[in-house]
């Protein structure tokens, strides 16, 4: 029950305070620090009287010391001090357990567990949104693991500065005070100690924090350069690289280590700079305290005092270095990893965007420019107007900007000009969930996820039931094989999973879930990008009248090089650089004798008749 209290103290699943995290380190600490600040400020106040109790520790040692020297007997010192010695067994045996208890609670609790998938959870939501470029710009890899390190190193570094502060405020400014009370000379090597202290923390600590982001980029570079190959594998395998990839690997691995140990001198040099402080501190302050008791101008109470706390001190000076350390190392990766999550969504929806309404299917491209960022236009002024129900064929060279189209319709990019027009709604201000899920695609490369295949097909209707599952599995002729599938883990069927991008399955099998997934979401606008075109003959003759039926009464755009597919269309649309190069049906562009009828002549080989 006690456990259950600190666990549920943090709302993992909160929703974020704003639409994108800060892109600056303290802002970006601060906006998810403020999300648990209860739980901060509790860790505060219980640090602050922990603290103080540890330091109440060694006024007590000097006293019971003093104590005893001027006591007569054993019997006298229980029976004058034995209140006190109580009151102190009582600060031992229950006050300190009970607040050591209390932090490890919000701390192991409550901050590192809640705290930290919180900040994942906002992070991947947030990356989520992110547009196709964004993901097509670093390796997926990269992303996941800034995604996973950032709200590590964000949550230690938080609370390492909490833990840090109490103890070097308490102990440093209780020495002081309890030095003073025995003789202000004793402050002397104490005072120059933390002048060299901090003067060590401003030299390294900075440079520390730079090398650390560099070294953080590198790590992530090369867990990017990872899984690449291990997402690849079947490419590194074919191809027979596997040295060539282990000398990429090597690359990765030398830069990382190296940047590595450049942070790694700078830890070393600041660990002697303060080990050498160290020992002069407790030399002179023990050799001093002795002086001073020689001269009878302080008890042996004092000697103690002034011993143990320095030792206390050295230390703990130690291990605030390396909190310190570790505070600035954290620092610096999450700037690396801010550098990512921060980056801004360049495909938003407006304020309050209303949901698409699909009455007819009616499609327009309106001088529509777009170039992905770069000088040379890869659509330029193009028009098209689709009428609903119209089934267009998108045909063109490699490069013409068919997929390209294609991507602008679904809003995976922000056109650099013109506009789109779906019965009469500007998809620019309409929400991008509403637009998507008005519009079922088909590609020629289709990935799944590595889930079940039931999990796969219900992307297209999450709430579909079991009997309209199978319907759609029967009429892409997917259950040939489904009832036959089986996994490493013994799930068979619907509950067999696919691998990662569907590894397991055929490219023919991995088209038959695609296909039955469109089928199950049956959309008003459909997409085609060459559908059957990892199908065999014999599977693709058995499904064209599954895909007839899922055509009937939708508009269609298929990017269509196949016989069997432009066949269907009632019209195509010839793309060239960017533009649109001739209109019509395939008989009449045949006749035209223009850059179709050459396309078609290429992929006959001049064999197959043109009539």
């Amino acid at each position: 029950m006690l456990f259950r209290r600190f666990e549920s103290m943090i709302d993992i699943f909160q929703e974020s305070p704003a639409s994108a995290p800060p892109d600056r380190v303290l802002p970006f600490y601060v906006y998810y620090l403020r999300q648990v600040w209860p739980s901060f400020a509790a860790l505060l106040v219980v640090g602050l009287i922990g603290a103080l109790i540890e330091v109440a520790l060694f006024p007590y040692l000097s006293r019971l010391i003093d104590l005893a020297q001027s006591s007569g007997s054993g019997q006298r010192f229980f029976s004058e001090h034995g209140h006190e010695l109580l009151w102190m067994a009582v600060v031992i045996l229950i006050l300190r357990p009970i607040f050591l208890t209390l932090h490890d609670l919000l701390v192991h609790q409550t901050i590192n567990p809640g705290m930290t998938s919180m900040i994942r959870w906002q992070n991947h939501n947030y990356v989520l949104r992110q547009s196709l470029g964004f993901f097509q710009n670093d390796f997926a890899g990269r992303i996941a693991q800034r995604i996973m390190q950032t709200g590590n190193s964000l949550r230690d570094s938080a609370v390492q500065a909490v833990d840090a502060l109490w103890h070097v405020l308490i102990y440093a400014v209780s020495s002081l005070v309890l030095f003073a009370e025995a003789d202000w000379r004793l402050m002397i090597p104490l005072i120059v100690w933390i002048v060299g202290y901090l003067f060590c923390l401003y030299y390294f600590v900075p440079r520390v924090k730079s090398r650390s982001a560099v070294s953080s980029a590198a790590r992530s570079r090369l867990m990017g350069c990872i899984v690449d190959g291990y997402t690849n594998i079947a490419t590194l395998k074919l191809f027979a690289h596997t040295d060539l990839e282990r000398q990429y690997a090597r690359e990765a691995i030398t830069e990382q280590t190296e940047k590595t140990q450049l942070a790694s001198r700078l830890v070393t040099g600041m660990d002697v700079s303060i080990t050498i402080m160290n020992g002069l501190l407790i030399v002179s302050t023990t050799g001093l305290a002795l002086w001073l008791w020689s001269q009878s101008l302080i008890s042996v109470g004092a000697i103690a005092l002034a011993t143990g706390l320095v030792i206390r001190l050295v230390n703990m000076s130690g291990w605030i270095m390396w909190v310190v350390n570790g505070i600035f190392e954290n620092i610096g990766m999450v700037q690396d990893g801010l550098n990512t999550i921060s980056q801004p969504v360049s495909v938003t929806d407006r304020p309050l965007a209303p949901k698409l309404q699909v009455r007819e299917g009616a499609v327009s491209f309106e001088n529509l420019h777009f170039n992905y960022g770069k000088g040379r236009a890869v659509i330029d002024g193009l028009n098209l107007a689709i009428r609903p129900g119209e089934k267009i064929g998108l045909i063109g060279p490699s490069g013409a900007g068919k997929s390209t189209l294609v991507n602008l319709l679904l809003r995976l990019y922000d056109l650099n000009g013109g506009r789109i027009i779906i019965d009469g709604q500007n998809i620019a201000e309409v929400s991008q969930e509403s637009l998507r899920a008005g519009i079922g695609m088909i590609t020629q490369d289709t990935s799944l996820l590595h889930r079940s295949i039931r999990e796969n097909l219900l992307y297209g209707r999450p709430g579909a039931s079991d009997a309209e599952l199978w319907q759609a599995i029967h009429r892409a002729r997917a259950d040939e094989f489904i009832p036959m599938l089986s996994d490493a883990e013994g799930r068979t069927g619907l509950d067999a999973h696919v691998g990662e991008r569907g590894v397991k399955l055929s490219g023919g099998q991995r088209q038959r879930i695609a296909i039955a997934r469109v089928l199950l979401k049956d959309a008003p606008i459909l997409i085609m990008d060459e559908a059957t075109s990892a199908l065999d003959s014999e599977v693709e003759a058995a499904i064209q009248e599954s895909l007839e039926v899922l055509m009937r009464g939708k508009t269609v755009i298929a990017i269509a090089h196949r016989l069997s597919t432009i066949a269907k269309m009632d019209r195509l649309v010839v793309m060239n650089e960017g533009r649109i190069a001739e209109i019509g049906s395939h008989s009449e562009l045949l006749s035209r004798q223009g850059l179709y009828a050459r396309l078609w002549q290429y992929q006959t080989g001049g064999f197959v008749g043109v009539d």
